[in-house]
């Protein structure tokens, strides 16, 4: 290539960014200039011939299609499994505050779930039984009261409900509050390691690439209290063998909880209504402070 045509090029990225100057928004243009000069630096390197560049646009073509405004975001998907997910949490959350790490959201929330009681089960599908405690704490040390703990996981197949249509409405799902004393309880099924979707574009970026989609057994969690940060992040079975390569890169040590076995004659089976062996894990969450 002769030094003209890249200096045409060159050229054309600067018209290009130019062409975004008289935004009135200040912050859009600084987005809309940089995404410009990122996205042809990106160009000029791999030099994609046109069949290339076309695969990619349908790529993201079917990638949009795969979205609906209830369980499934194959865009949230693809943002997780390249790791840009996790880089905007690290981002929005790099001073150490004492507060409970953050993790990724996921494409599989689902809002207006049932409120649930101190302790009840949501599981309405079979599983090893298990028992999630501890408190909600502000960085203070202090409890909080009412916080809302909204939470989800998989069955034992792997998937969510909703994802799901042969599970209950609301299954392994609700809105748990804490109480006077910070306190919460769930009685749910032990979680399980499970692929994220390949039957989408994002299914096939990871076959072609050699990379694996599963994830490792978690409990999400999405915390609100008044005065405090909304919390979002998981806990993950720290037994699991995936936690080392998540598919979605989501892990931290910090977030990693043990299920211990109890037997039926446990104070805790008797508190809350086991009459078998059940799993612990105990955490508890700190908020901070807006």
């Amino acid at each position: 290539m002769s030094i003209s045509e890249k200096e045409a090029e060159r050229a054309l990225t600067e018209q290009v960014v130019a062409s975004f100057a008289a935004t009135p928004d200040e912050r859009l243009r600084m987005l809309m200039q940089s995404l410009v000069r990122h996205l042809h630096a990106f160009v000029r390197e791999v030099e994609p011939t046109e069949a290339e560049w076309m695969a990619a646009i349908r790529f993201l073509t079917e990638t949009g299609k795969m979205c609906d405004d209830v369980v499934r975001q194959e865009f949230i998907l693809l943002s997780d499994t390249l790791g840009v997910s996790m880089l905007v949490d690290a981002i929005n959350h790099r001073y150490a505050t004492g507060a409970t790490d953050t993790t990724v959201f996921g494409p599989f929330y689902m809002r207006g779930m049932p409120e649930r009681a101190y302790g009840e089960n949501i599981a309405l599908s079979p599983g090893a039984p298990a028992l999630v405690h501890g408190r909600v704490l502000s960085t203070d040390g202090m409890p909080i009261e009412g916080a809302v703990l909204d939470v989800w996981q998989t069955a034992e197949n792997g998937m969510y409900s909703g994802q799901d249509t042969a599970q209950p409405h609301g299954n392994l799902r609700g809105r748990f509050r804490t109480d006077a004393e910070g306190r919460y309880a769930i009685t749910t099924i032990v979680p399980v390691s499970y692929p994220i979707p390949t039957d989408g574009p994002v299914g096939r970026m990871l076959d072609a690439t050699g990379r694996h989609p599963w994830r490792p057994a978690h409990l999400h969690f999405m915390i609100d209290a008044p005065q405090h940060r909304k919390l979002v992040t998981h806990l993950f079975d720290e037994a699991d063998p995936y936690l080392t390569s998540d598919a979605v890169f989501g892990v931290k040590p910090s977030l990693m909880v043990a299920y211990r076995e109890r037997t039926a004659d446990h104070e805790l089976a008797r508190r809350f209504g086991f009459d078998g062996p059940f799993c612990e894990a105990r955490y508890d969450f700190v908020l901070d402070r807006n």
